[in-house]
């Protein structure tokens, strides 16, 4: 194993969190494993990781070697793309981070596309409502609600995100329909868990100010997919970015509420790690995305 596969897997170990986990994408045993990066940590004259029988962490070292390392392998991996398959086509692995609800009903629908026209990129998708430290955990890009406030990330827009009220015809039947902010203490409101944060406090605009409303409820998740689902089954009230429920809103399943005290939009963005030369597959991506949301 060459200097750059030793830092192919130096990579894997971190992200995979574990050595025994690494050395199996390999075909390395654990020994192999230790061996290597032992050999890694001599070359390079400091410890890269602190381990322990139970979970490992970067040194300061660990995590400038973790950038270098990534460009090295990446560019390495760009390069033998283009010598083998020529500097037109595409190919190679681009790793995706996405939130439940989007990744499932409109990003997958995208990367089909994107993989229908170049079938030599293959995509590891992720998908999470929580936070994710792409750099970390080695993903290529995400695609994330709200506006970026990791500096040391680049983003590009792909649209407007409204975030919405909304129930089903039948809740509404049977409970009412809630015509100010105020009357949401009165409904039971499907609340989604963010991490440790769950996201119960409701922004509206009431006479041109912002005011945040707490609800409650008796149905929580940290899956924005399955608070959709529950809506749409006339469980509760849910406030849902308006790229997870237009379908729902168009075919009747679910209905727009308080409109009228509805705040500004947020974005909705590509992100990706700055300070690095992205492969040209990866930067391809990006592109179709914009294209492809803002159609």
């Amino acid at each position: 194993m060459d200097r750059l596969d030793t830092l192919a897997l130096f990579l894997r170990i971190v992200e995979k969190g574990g050595l025994a986990a690494a050395g199996r994408d390999f075909s390395l045993s654990p020994a192999a494993v230790t061996e290597r990066l032992a050999g890694l940590e001599a070359h390079y004259g400091a410890r890269l990781l602190n381990r322990t029988t139970r979970s490992i962490s970067l040194t300061d070292e660990g995590r400038v070697l973790l950038e270098g390392a990534r460009d090295l392998v990446s560019e390495a991996k760009d390069l033998e793309a283009r010598v083998r398959l020529g500097v037109e086509q595409l190919s190679g692995p681009i790793r995706i981070s996405a939130p439940f609800d989007l990744g499932r009903h409109r990003v997958a629908r995208t990367l089909d596309r994107f993989m229908g026209a170049h079938p030599d990129v293959s995509v590891d998708l992720s998908l999470t409502d929580g936070y994710v430290d792409l750099v970390a955990q080695g993903h290529d890009l995400g695609i994330r609600f709200g506006d970026l406030k990791d500096s040391s990330l680049h983003a590009r827009k792909l649209g407007d995100n409204r975030r919405l009220v909304c129930a089903s015809p039948d809740y509404l039947k049977r409970h009412g329909t809630p015509e100010h902010p105020g009357d949401l203490a009165d409904h039971n409101c499907l609340l989604m868990r963010f991490g440790d944060n769950i996201d119960q406090e409701w922004p509206f605009m009431l006479e041109g100010k912002r005011r945040i409303f707490v609800v409650r409820g008796t149905r929580l998740a940290n899956d924005g997919e399955l608070v959709r689902r529950w809506c749409c089954e006339g469980q509760g009230i849910a406030l849902k970015s308006n790229w997870d429920v237009s379908e729902d809103l168009a075919a009747g399943r679910l209905v727009e509420l308080l409109s009228a005290f509805e705040p500004p939009p947020s974005s909705l963005q590509v992100i990706y790690p700055g300070g690095r030369k992205l492969p040209k597959r990866v930067r391809a991506l990006i592109d179709f995305l914009c294209e492809e949301f803002a159609a």
